[in-house]
């Protein structure tokens, strides 16, 4: 525990306006899964600059960089942010929307990033800490299976304890900070299915196999099926994102493909899930003659919350404020912080970036958040590590 409570709120007096734009600079250079390159750099260069000692991972995305000493049994806790963008054009028309064609922080990342920089510089200015931590800045969370598989295999939860990460959610009001024991996000797998068939007229389709009406019987059967051969109360889900076959009117096509997911809120049902899904695709395949490769690619568990760091959550949280902490739901969307959960106990926690306007889902080209955000941010990330009383930062909110 850092001496005293004035250091973070003079550390953060002096760069309240910083967090922006470190945030803001990110924004305007996204960089996508595993080409996190200046990201990286930038994160280095603002931490050697502090007398920090960063370490890139292997792969030259992704770093750690440990503040503070160990416990007495050699263990610290890590503090986790995400630092990869979405492959997609940004729409948001701001002055510091993505200048990179193709790559955009929809999904909040820059400020994952310059939260954990803040909380790495604020922690680096404290006279005294007597909690170690790791600060872990992991690439490619928006691909399958996930950065933070090549982190732990680069040894970022060696002699961690516990470890703790936040993300943006735009449904929660800015000032706010959800919590859950339990799963907090679902199981997220990936299935392809290529479809093949000889092709022909339209007017002849007895004389072929019809690739279209195969995949249609897909689309609205795989669902259906599913929903009932697994527990409902597992909030399993396939839905389809992409779909393509053929091109002219009057021709069935020879081949085509078909994408989409497979959610799942139960750690037992995921596993079940890759077998009965293509067991059920090659059932409805079958009558219609269409040949079917299936490509099932497992993604992420969920990230389950232990009760323990729950509650470590909510005391940091608590401290900022009576009103900041407030429950969550559980999430149908992956989230690759599950895997250093299946290593070390810990829990995510979700911060409120809704401004209280028109409200925009992560994952689309026209997401913002609400910069007050950050704040909030550095301050949980700061209190699990350094515990102060509490301060009013709920005036600063308006």
């Amino acid at each position: 525990m850092a001496a005293g409570a004035d250091w973070f709120e003079e550390w953060l007096g002096a760069h309240r306006d910083d967090l922006t734009a470190w945030r803001r600079h990110i924004h305007r250079n996204p960089e996508l899964s595993r080409k996190e390159f200046q990201t990286t750099d930038f994160v280095v260069e603002h931490l050697r600059a502090s007398r920090l000692d960063p370490q890139v991972l292997p792969g030259g995305t992704g770093l750690v960089c440990d503040i503070g000493p160990a416990d007495a049994d050699g263990k610290r806790i890590a503090l986790r942010a995400d630092m990869d963008a979405l492959p997609m054009t940004e729409t948001t028309g701001l002055p510091f929307a993505s200048r990179n064609p193709g790559a955009a922080h929809a999904c909040g990342h820059d400020a994952h990033t310059a939260i954990l920089l803040g909380t790495g510089l604020a922690l680096a200015s404290a006279p005294q800490l007597q909690q170690g931590v790791r600060l872990l800045f992991q690439p490619a969370e928006e691909v399958m299976p996930g950065g933070a598989l090549d982190a732990i295999a680069a040894g970022a939860l060696g002699g961690v304890s516990r470890i703790f990460g936040l993300h943006c959610d735009p449904h929660l009001r800015v000032g706010t900070v959800g919590l859950r024991v339990g799963a907090i996000t679902s199981a997220a797998d990936i299935v392809e299915v290529r479809l093949s068939s000889p092709g022909g007229h339209t007017s002849r389709p007895h004389l072929t196999a019809d690739l279209v009406h195969a995949i249609g019987l897909l689309i609205t059967g795989i669902p259906n099926l599913v929903g009932r051969r697994v527990d409902a109360r597992s909030r399993t889900v396939v839905t389809w994102g992409a779909v393509n076959a053929g091109a002219a009117p009057n021709a069935i096509p020879r081949s085509g493909v078909l994408r989409g997911t497979v959610r799942t809120g139960d750690r037992a049902t995921w596993r079940q899930l890759r077998p009965l899904v293509c067991e059920l695709i090659q059932a409805l395949a079958v009558p219609t003659g269409v040949e079917v490769e299936i490509d099932y690619r497992q993604g992420v568990p969920p990230v389950v919350n232990d009760e323990h760091s729950v509650a470590v959550l909510r005391r940091a949280v608590d401290a900022i404020g009576p009103d900041v902490a407030v429950p969550t739901p559980q999430s149908s969307g992956g989230e690759d912080f599950a895997w250093y959960l299946e290593k070390v106990p810990g829990a995510m926690a979700r911060l409120g970036v809704w401004d209280g306007g028109r409200k925009v889902d992560i994952h689309q080209p026209d997401f913002d958040l609400d910069e007050r955000a950050l704040e909030v941010g550095v301050r949980t990330m700061v209190n699990l590590v350094a515990p102060r009383a509490k301060v009013p930062y709920q005036e600063t909110l308006g």
